[in-house]
């Protein structure tokens, strides 16, 4: 992506709204490119600019969080969601995750935590950290389904990457548990994410963990 990246919040605090474009706004990665206070709003805004990611409240008048997220993916499948949360991966963000958000944000992140959120997004590379992926599957773990035909058309080595990825694993520990380079691991991502029909990496965990197609998240070693 060349220039900023192009930045939506839409959020029912108008202090929040205020405080988080001042944050971002100092940033040259980011450009605010408009806020707004419900899920129609966010929708319309989406619909009438470029948006390369939208911060998303979950609870909002109007239409919710959830609904607006599903309906930016529909309409406009390059915008990123990011959802904004006051608690840790609550119900509700992980609804906003199965809706097509591509991460989740709590309203407390670090200014730094949250511009490198939005680039990783924006970019197609964000990945779970390892706590992440232990909460995430915590909600979303169910009683394992058959494994979906569309996993065996994996390729051996596309299936360790996939595997490592549902655990919550970076490109780079991915390439250190495989020995492969950045590049190479870029591609069978690319590969796995294709093959499944999955928006991005945030969904290839859920995938994962809702078929029953991977345990615990781990850390690297």
């Amino acid at each position: 992506m060349t220039g900023p990246v192009r930045v939506l919040l839409a959020d029912d605090q108008e202090l929040l709204r205020l405080s988080l474009a001042t944050v971002l706004g100092a940033d040259p990665r980011v450009e605010v490119v408009g806020t707004v206070g419900d899920g129609r709003a966010a929708v319309d805004a989406v619909l009438r600019e470029h948006v390369d990611v939208v911060l998303m409240d979950v609870r909002m008048p109007v239409l919710d969080g959830i609904a607006a997220t599903a309906q930016v993916v529909r309409l406009r499948p390059r915008t990123r969601v990011l959802a904004l949360t006051t608690f840790d991966l609550d119900e509700l963000v992980l609804a906003a995750l199965r809706a097509g958000a591509s991460g989740y944000l709590t309203k407390d992140a670090r200014p730094e935590t949250l511009v490198e959120a939005i680039c990783d997004v924006a970019a197609g590379s964000a990945a779970l950290a390892p706590t992440v992926a232990a909460s995430l599957v915590e909600h979303v773990r169910r009683v394992p389904a058959p494994r979906p035909d569309a996993v065996a058309r994996l390729s051996p080595r596309e299936r360790e990457v996939f595997d490592l990825i549902a655990a919550g694993r970076s490109n780079g520990e991915i390439g250190a548990a495989l020995h492969l380079t950045q590049n190479t691991v870029k591609t069978h991502v690319r590969a796995v994410l294709t093959k499944l029909d999955l928006r991005d990496r945030v969904h290839a965990v859920i995938y994962a963990y809702e078929n029953g197609l991977a345990g615990p998240a781990h850390p690297a070693g």
